[in-house]
């Protein structure tokens, strides 16, 4: 079984996947970055102070200005978006060319197993005919 894998980890285009690796790594640090941003929370502690406040102080200003702190965080979450999206098609191209190497080696597999059951029937035949 050990042997199976090793050889798929043989098959395995070590060289793509490493080419790839800094386009994934930095993807996923600018992702995290962006999620853990400070502006995203500063905007939502805003909205919720605002919210808060009784309806007689709720001006037109006031109003002004939670339309604008919504619309920034839109275009946050919307930034983010097309981030994750990115980064999610990055590694999902890397595990569709994972898994179509390890279904190639499946194939492999089998057919060598194939052969030597073959070959394991000829020299057993082989050795029976010999012997008589």
């Amino acid at each position: 079984m050990a042997i199976g894998w090793l050889t798929v980890l043989q098959s395995v285009p070590w060289s793509e996947v490493v080419r790839n690796a800094p386009k994934v790594a930095s993807g996923a640090k600018k992702l995290w970055g962006s999620v853990a941003n400070k502006n995203g929370v500063d905007h939502a502690a805003d909205l919720q102070a605002q919210s808060r406040q009784p309806p007689e102080h709720l001006t037109l200003g006031n109003l002004q200005a939670q339309i604008t702190t919504l619309q920034s965080v839109a275009g946050e979450l919307q930034q983010r978006l097309t981030e994750s999206t990115g980064l999610i098609t990055a590694l999902a191209e890397q595990n569709a060319q994972l898994i179509q190497r390890i279904e190639a080696m499946r194939k492999r597999t089998v057919r060598f197993g194939a052969a030597l059951v073959v070959v394991g029937v000829v020299a057993g035949a082989a050795l029976w005919l010999g012997l008589h």
